[in-house]
């Protein structure tokens, strides 16, 4: 279909590369996760996929970028929309994109309108996990109505890309409007996208785990409502991968993370072998995955354990189980 391209709380370390390009090509930033065992590659329109780096787990590979890179997200208000996808845009304007104290900040407008897109990138709480800080901002003088935001990705899970099993938890959450395993589909939140395996499982606005095996992935819609003149909602996002569904599980229980999907080999979907790889969302309205204080932090955290920064900047020119 496209081939044509565990833990602990703790103070995280991030490496993040911010790459400057010339005006004429894409700009954006590489982050490696606090355990140092998972990179992400943010465009500077803040889609996943700069310099060929999705959601990449040391030793085991990258889960969406094996074929089409098919990951982004949309924002709307009205009828208006528009959305930033496979690392270009539409309907979506960049005013800024920078590194300042560790944080990938990418800023943008719904082109037309006086919605404002802030997501900040940096290392969360879970060693395995990185963070995008989602902020909708009216930055005018008058009411925007029906505002959302979507996000979705392509699961492309090694060793067995383009046949893998996803769950998607959480579809409860009081925010999300829409769901369902269609990462092919535009990152547009006034579309609705269908069920592309044909396993039995029902994949649309609704809980299900290990669907599959098949070329599927995760998308999501929310609905916020009205912002006032000067208002601002802000959520979270997070992208990760373990070696296990159980040290998945214990990542999104530290960040709180609401709502979630995994992606999980052919083979691999007991267990989470060789990689489970996280996309969850929390502050969206939803049940926090529960934390389990007895969990222990994978070596490379405890390895990492401190307060710290390292950032380089250079020029050059990608469920819980029921």
């Amino acid at each position: 279909m496209k081939q044509f391209a565990k833990l602990g709380s703790v103070v995280a370390l991030a490496a993040v590369v911010l790459v400057g390009v010339p005006a004429t090509a894409r700009a954006g930033a590489v982050l490696t996760s606090g355990n140092g065992n998972v990179t992400v590659g943010v465009f500077d329109n803040g889609s996943i996929g700069f310099s060929g780096v999705g959601i990449n787990l040391a030793g085991v590979g990258d889960g969406i970028f094996a074929g089409c890179l098919c990951e982004g997200w949309g924002v709307s208000t009205g009828a208006t929309t528009g959305n930033a996808y496979g690392g270009g845009s539409f309907g979506i304007s960049l005013v800024s994109a920078n590194l300042a104290a560790g944080v990938f900040t990418s800023v943008t407008t719904l082109t037309g309108t006086d919605l404002q897109v802030t997501q900040a990138y940096s290392a969360s709480t879970s060693g395995a996990l990185i963070l995008d800080r989602v902020t909708l901002t009216n930055t005018g003088a008058g009411t925007l109505n029906d505002v959302r935001y979507a996000r979705n990705m392509d699961w492309d899970i090694p060793p067995t890309e383009f046949n893998e099993f996803v769950t998607i938890q959480g579809t409860s959450a009081t925010a999300l409007l829409y769901s369902t395993n269609d990462g092919f589909a535009s990152s547009d939140p006034l579309t609705s996208p269908g069920d592309i395996c044909s396993d039995g499982i029902n994949a649309i606005n609704a809980d299900f785990v290990d669907s599959g095996a098949c070329d599927h992935g995760a998308w999501f819609s929310f609905a916020f409502g009205n912002l006032d003149a000067g208002e601002s909602h802000s959520f979270s996002i997070f992208y990760g991968a373990t070696g296990s569904q159980a040290s998945a599980l214990a990542a999104l229980g530290v960040v709180g993370a609401e709502l979630y999907s995994f992606g999980q080999s052919n083979g691999g979907q007991i267990t989470g072998e060789p990689g489970t790889y996280i996309f969850g969302f929390a502050g969206v309205g939803g049940t926090p995955v529960p934390h389990d204080p007895s969990a222990v932090p994978e070596p490379a955290t405890l390895l990492l354990f401190g307060t710290g920064l390292a950032y380089v900047v250079v020029r050059l020119r990608r469920a819980r189980r029921t």
